[in-house]
Order: C-alpha cells, then structure tokens, then sequence
C-alpha cells in the first residue's frame, strides 16, 4: 500500500539513509533547504547579448560604465557605443566599484577586427578576478604564443585544456566560477579553485589557485581577500567587453556552508541546529484529540540529535499511544492498522539512526501489538 507521503510533494520523514558524521541532512530530507526558484537568461549571439539570470548583479549592460572606476576611483576614459565598452589605449585599467568574492562570472570580449601585431601583442588584454588572478584574454586565432599565456589561461600558471578562440571581430564568451583560497589560522583549508569554459568549451578545469600569478613570475598559494573588484586591462588595444554580469555563490563547506561533506564538528552543530527547529516545531503541534503528529514530529528530531528530553518525551507519547491502541474495541482497532504500522516503521528508521536501540520499549510493545493482530503479514 502506498503511504500518504508517497503520493505527496515532498520526501517523507523517516525515509532515505540517516544523517552521517559527515552529512547533517538524510538522503533526501524534507527538512533540507529547497533551492532558490529563478528566471534564467538568454544566450548571446553576434548580433546581440543575452539576459541575464534574474539573481545576476549586472556590472555593465551595454549603456554606461558608472559601476566602474579607475584605480583611483575617477570615471573611466574608455569608450561605450552599440552596447559595448571598449579599451581607450594608455588610458588604464579599469575596476567594478563593487566588491565581490565567490561568484559566477558572465563576460564577453572581442578582438579588435584590425590585426596588428603578433603573440602577446595581438588583442591583449585580460580579466583580472578578485585576489588578482588573470583570466587572459588574447587574439589566438592562428597565432600563437606562449602556453600559458593563451586566451583562457590562468595567466602565467596554467594553460587553457583547449584554445577554443573565433576570429578576431566575433565576440567570444568567457563563463567563469571562481573559488577564493581559504585559509585558517595561516594555513590553507581549501586552495581554491576556478573554473573557466570560453565560448561553451571548458578551458579550465577546476585548477587549484597558486596566487595571483603573473608575468614572468612564479606564483604562489597564498590568502586572497574575501572580496575585491573585477578588473579589466588596458594592454594597448582596443579590445572590447560586453554583457558582464555575476552571481555570488553560497559557501562552501570550507567556509561554513552546510550542504556537501562536513567536518565532523559542522555536521554535528549543523544537526544539532535542525534537531532544536524540529522540538520547536513539535511543541506548537500539541493536540490532545490527535497526539500522532506531534509524537511523530518529536521522533523526527532525534534523527538528527538523540537529545534526552526529546527522548524521554517520545517515550512517554509512544507508550501512550500504545496503550491507547490497546484499549480500542476490535472493530476500532482494525482501522488503527496503517497508522500503526507506520509507526512502527518510524521506530525502526530511528534505530538505523542510531537515536534507539531494537529494545526500546514502546517499540517492542507495539511490534507485538502488530504481530498479535496479524498486521505484519502483507496482503497478497
């Protein structure tokens, strides 16, 4: 027979592998976050950028660069026509005015259309992430040059899998998800990580960070700050952007997010967490005429923490129930069968959790209970 929570919208309790040292929620658990619902963007063509997601911070939108400075903060010289910024040469690089960490990045770039130069001196110019690290941008179209110095490298540490670079004049899409170094008590955690696909083709795949890196130098791993601007250089072409926009990204278990795989001490404060919400919960669903909810949401709880009043008021509930079972005429009893049993099953969930023991009492008084009444047998 199919339970009502089975044909309901959400998991039921009692229901996928317990919480772990590792993981506060249980497999599949209705009590676990639902993700954030929003509108995602449109691709860009050649012709016209996308839309951004609807939960995108747009940086420049094609109509002005008033979220951008210089580096001493005065209106930028570079140029903005038919819906992009271009570099004004010798003029500088330009930052965001606002400060950001962890995110996604959306950013389109193209080539001048008139080539000049070559290597590193065709269609130079890059995008800087917060803590300083470049993501390079370059014509590599049939010109090549240094490995790790390509367009979509991470400049000066590691090449691009691919180069995945259009003709110069196109425009070409640069997806980013960075990850900032995190470090505790001067020593690194997590050494963070980004993540790059130009034009739709991974080019960076998951690299750890080494620094900032840089030209001619060798970097090395060390703290980045927890937010800082975007950065685009002024290499002397006129390169152009479009279309920027980023989403912050929700922590990471290194940073105190609590979905993934824990510490063992996030997991239990994270559980303890969700077990105090839940007695809470349980406390407002008081109700003489109908005490099932209530007991069921308090059982509940001690998946998560076997907390000894928790328990001592299971017991107390569970026992009572029992026997309030036991008092029914027959004819009462028999329609008690489903709700009975999927107490029972609540029980058992509770042991493979470890909040209760096989020799738990009410536990034992209702799987006689069940066994007496022949409600153990399935119905063929």
């Amino acid at each position: 027979m199919m339970s009502a929570f089975a044909a309901s919208n959400v998991a039921p309790p009692f229901y996928g592998d317990p919480p772990d040292d590792n993981h506060p929620w249980a497999v599949h658990d209705r009590n676990r976050p639902l993700p954030p619902v929003i509108t995602p963007g449109t691709f860009s063509t050649q012709d016209q950028a996308g839309k951004p997601p609807s939960d995108a911070i747009v940086l420049f939108d094609g109509t002005d660069l008033s979220k951008f400075s210089d580096n001493k903060g005065n209106p930028v010289k570079w140029v903005v026509r038919d819906g992009y910024m271009e570099v004004t040469p010798g003029s500088g690089e330009i930052r965001s005015r606002e400060e950001f960490g962890d995110c996604q990045l959306h950013i389109e770039w193209c080539a001048p259309t008139k080539i000049e130069g070559s290597g590193q001196g065709r269609g130079n110019s890059g995008v800087f992430l917060p803590g300083g690290l470049e993501i390079q941008v370059l014509d590599n179209y049939n010109n090549p040059t240094y490995a790790d110095g390509t367009a979509g490298a991470y400049y000066g540490v590691m090449p691009p899998l691919v180069t995945a670079v259009r003709p110069p004049g196109q425009w070409q899409v640069y997806d980013i998800v960075f990850r900032r170094p995190v470090y505790k008590d001067g020593k690194v955690v997590d050494p963070g990580y980004v993540t790059v696909f130009l034009n739709g083709v991974l080019v960076q795949d998951h690299t750890p960070l080494e620094g900032a890196g840089g030209h001619m130098g060798r970097s090395r791993p060390r703290p980045f700050p927890e937010k800082g601007p975007l950065r685009l250089q002024d290499h002397g072409n006129p390169t152009r952007f479009r279309n920027i926009w980023y989403r912050p990204l929700p922590p990471r278990p290194s940073q105190g997010g609590t979905d993934g795989f824990l510490s063992p001490e996030a997991t239990l404060a994270k559980r303890k967490e969700i077990a105090a919400t839940l007695r809470e919960d349980a406390a407002k669903m008081a109700n003489p005429a109908n005490p099932v909810p209530e007991m069921m949401r308090w059982m509940e709880s001690l998946v998560y923490e076997a907390e000894p009043s928790a328990l001592k008021k299971v017991e107390q509930m569970a026992s009572a129930y029992v026997a309030s079972l036991k008092a029914l005429p027959p004819e009462k009893l028999q329609g008690k069968r489903d709700e009975a049993r999927s107490l029972r099953d609540a029980f058992r969930y509770l042991v493979r959790a470890k909040a209760i023991t096989n020799e738990f009492g009410p536990k034992v008084e209702l799987e006689n209970l069940i066994r007496d009444q022949g409600w153990d047998k399935q119905k063929k």
